[in-house]
């Protein structure tokens, strides 16, 4: 029986696969495209992300390193051990975190509390306010052009300015108490000085919210409304199924920037009250004045638990609505799936319908 050659390369083909290439190879010649694609998109986006990257490391990452070196490190002054003046400061250690929990316990805790209570008053207040000013700047009428100004100029005084300005309001024989009708001693310390501090900061970061508010609606299509309205649904449940669920994107964002803009509260207070009020006194005011008594250490200390703090809060913030921030602004259907603006608007339509 004669002995039959099979060709190299042809073994394992199936019949009627002569002459064409054999699929591995095919296979392996588009994986290394790919590859090469993703090799040179990767590369386009590192050198595209890389000024930003530079930016962080400059005004954030080295600052924050700096910082937490520094509250390892002692005032300078009389050593207790040798009786001699340091020239340098000397290495503590945690001693500047553990005083902080300690001997200054009671203020920090005063500090933290307030700067919580503020965060949580003011941006719960500004984001109402802030959606009913994106809610008014988005009608038709005349004058709207007017009204949209107004409405942002408190954002754009700056907040030094903003603090003066109230300060006149709340003082003795300002407009507050002409409107209150009796003497409140809003300077002062106690509880009048958190709600004036409250008051001015609603009034001047709530049209912030308001204008992040006003772009979602801008991009939310006349023709959802209009069929909501043509199916029976009212101003409220238009609002309630259908703008409240499209503009929660850039709502959570203006939310998040606020949270991390109140945590870091200072100049309001400082510039209002006054330093060293107990019922005002936040973080990062606490942190001013140990710097301005030349306690660099314990300062830095607080500097660094408050970056911990705003760093945690939006940390949290991001993984529990982070969906929703990287989101298209779609909505969830019944089976829980996340569907674009495009598929939302019928589902939206039918949930206003029923």
């Amino acid at each position: 029986m004669a002995d039959t050659k099979i060709p190299s390369g042809t073994a394992g083909r199936e019949p009627g696969a002569v002459g064409r290439p054999g699929r591995p190879s095919a296979l392996r010649n588009l994986r290394r495209t790919r590859d090469r694609a993703t090799t040179g998109t990767g590369r386009l986006a590192a050198l595209l992300v890389s000024p930003t990257l530079l930016v962080l490391t400059i005004v954030v990452i080295y600052p924050t390193l700096m910082a937490l070196h520094e509250s390892l490190y002692g005032p300078k002054g009389l050593d207790p051990k040798t009786g001699f003046i340091n020239n340098t400061e000397p290495f503590v250690g945690l001693k500047n975190y553990t005083g902080i929990f300690t001997q200054a316990g009671d203020r920090f805790w005063n500090a933290f509390w307030n700067t919580t209570l503020f965060t949580v008053v003011t941006v719960s207040l500004e984001t109402v306010i802030g959606v009913a000013m994106a809610l008014i700047m988005h009608k038709a009428f005349r004058g709207r052009g007017l009204v949209r100004a107004s409405i942002l100029v408190p954002w754009a005084i700056p907040t030094a300015i903003s603090g003066l300005l109230w300060r006149w309001i709340f003082n003795a024989d300002g407009i507050a108490n002409v409107l209150v009708g009796h003497q409140v001693l809003w300077t002062a310390d106690g509880f009048s000085a958190k709600i004036a501090v409250i008051i001015a900061d609603v009034w001047k970061t709530a049209p912030f919210i308001g204008l992040l508010v006003l772009a979602g609606l801008q991009v939310i299509p006349k023709e959802v409304f209009e069929a909501a309205r043509i199916d029976g649904a009212r101003a409220w449940g238009r609002f309630w199924h259908i703008t409240l669920p499209l503009v929660k994107p850039a709502l959570l964002v203006a939310v998040l920037f606020r949270c991390l803009d109140a945590l870091r509260m200072f100049d309001l207070p400082y510039i209002l009250i006054g330093a060293q009020k107990n019922s005002v006194e936040t973080l990062s005011m606490l942190a001013q004045n140990e710097a301005s008594n030349v306690r660099f250490g314990p300062a830095s200390a607080y500097a660094v638990l408050l970056f911990l703090y705003v760093f945690l809060i939006a940390l949290a913030f991001v993984r529990l609505l982070g969906a929703d921030l990287v989101g298209d602004g779609g909505v969830r259907n019944r089976r829980g799936r996340r569907t674009g603006r495009r598929g939302s608007v019928a589902l939206l339509r039918a949930e206003v319908t029923a």
